[in-house]
């Protein structure tokens, strides 16, 4: 059995902080590094590359809507031209420092409400997949369902299929709104017996009292969850400890 760990990174700018990627880090095995958009700058985009490839970790752009105010998680009226160029500058952006680093950029994982909202709009879900076809057809398409699924699946994409064990899921595949109660799960004994589960059994209940069947290539840690470090180090102790190795999610998806 082998999992990627995944976690976003790089979302500070300027003066302030968001997360605790320095401890974060040695934990996971994938990096999603903000663009600029949503959080990061150029600083801290080049920090968080340089730092991720010294340990070994995959390197993926995650681009988001342009709402540094928001964090990326509020409703934007974006068109599908507009969500093509926003990724495809973002994707490029990050390549930039991993060209610097001499590191290969791994995959693109589409953040907040940008990735949520590709789930079922199908012309969101094309243009986010059109621009990193366009970019690189050989990147990894990180996706946790829906639309976006279906049209990396159309264009051909490598797809690493992602799932969260730190939020509630609809029955139908869907993760519940941050603004509902009981969606974001805060207790780590509950997240790693979740991490374990998917991975072991490939399956989780839902918040509706049912199950869903999963295909966990790659688990999300939210670096900007309290004490994410602490997070990362029990669940990849708790997937290990169940006999999963926890793998760049190339290596993941090689190994199928």
């Amino acid at each position: 059995m082998m999992v990627d760990l995944n976690c976003d990174m790089g979302e500070s700018f300027g003066a302030w902080t968001m997360g605790d990627d320095e401890h974060v880090l040695p934990s996971i095995s994938s990096a999603n590094v903000a663009c600029g958009f949503h959080g990061g700058d150029p600083r801290v985009m080049d920090r968080t590359v340089e730092a991720a490839a010294r340990l070994g970790i995959g390197i993926g752009a995650h681009p988001a809507f342009p709402d540094l105010v928001g964090f990326g998680r509020r409703d934007l009226a974006v068109s599908p031209d507009e969500a093509f160029t926003d990724v495809l500058y973002q994707v490029g952006a990050l390549e930039g420092f991993c060209r610097r680093h001499r590191v290969p950029m791994q995959h693109v994982k589409p953040h907040g409400q940008l990735n949520n909202l590709a789930m079922t709009r199908p012309d969101l879900a094309e243009a986010i997949v059109d621009a990193v076809y366009a970019y690189d057809p050989a990147l990894i398409m990180v996706t946790y369902g829906g639309e976006l699924l279906r049209a990396a699946q159309l264009r051909g994409l490598r797809i690493a299929q992602e799932v969260y064990a730190d939020r509630a899921y609809h029955q139908s595949g869907l993760l519940v709104s941050r603004k509902v109660p009981g969606s974001v799960i805060a207790d780590p004994e509950i997240v790693v017996q979740r991490a374990v589960r998917m991975v072991v059994e490939r399956r989780i209940e839902s918040i509706d009292g049912g199950t869903l069947e999963i295909v966990p290539d790659t688990i999300c840690i939210h670096g900007d969850t309290p004490g994410a470090a602490s997070l990362a180090a029990q669940v990849r102790a708790g997937l290990e400890a169940a006999g999963v190795q926890v793998r760049p999610m190339k290596e993941v998806l090689s190994s199928r």
